[in-house]
This record gives C-alpha cells, sequence and structure tokens, in this order.
C-alpha cells in the first residue's frame, strides 16, 4: 500500500485519510445487510486498503499490531477467549 498510495495518502493527511477509512466501514456496514458476497468482499477490501493507509501515515506496522492476537485474547490469553462478556 505504501508503494502505490503513500505519496498520495501524506498530500490528504491522516484526518482526511480516517474520514475517508470511516466511510469504507459504513459502505461495508450496507453490505453486510444483503446477500451479496461480492459487494462484501470488495467493501472488506476498501477498509483494509484504507486501515492500512492509516497505518503507513501514522507509523503503525499492521503485522506488530496483529501480533497482539497471535497468541490469542489479548486481556485473557485464551482460545478462544474466555474473558466475561461486558454487561
Amino acid at each position: 500500500m505504501a508503494r502505490t498510495y503513500l505519496e498520495r495518502d501524506r498530500a490528504r493527511g491522516s484526518d482526511a485519510t480516517f474520514r475517508w477509512l470511516v466511510e469504507e466501514v459504513g459502505e461495508l456496514a450496507r453490505t453486510l445487510r444483503h446477500d451479496d458476497p461480492d459487494a462484501r468482499r470488495h467493501e472488506f477490501g476498501d477498509v483494509l486498503a484504507w486501515l492500512a493507509s492509516l497505518a503507513n501515515l501514522t507509523g503503525v506496522d499492521l503485522e506488530e499490531a496483529a501480533a497482539r492476537y497471535a497468541d490469542g485474547c489479548p486481556k485473557c490469553g485464551g482460545i478462544p477467549c474466555s474473558c466475561k462478556p461486558a454487561p
């Protein structure tokens, strides 16, 4: 993503990039209400792309961020999670 969009993302800035991410999450929410796997796949891809762009702009390595969950729930350590659900 950085090779493809970093310069454009820098020009846009993190605030505007975050707003695009939120818009894409809204579009994903709409696809979840309908039985259209192709549209869902498309919107999941868009959300991932904008998330990666925002991570690049803010210096976050997504692999490191996701590694928090590699060994189970980061709170209880369980697989599956055994945390008590919030009320």
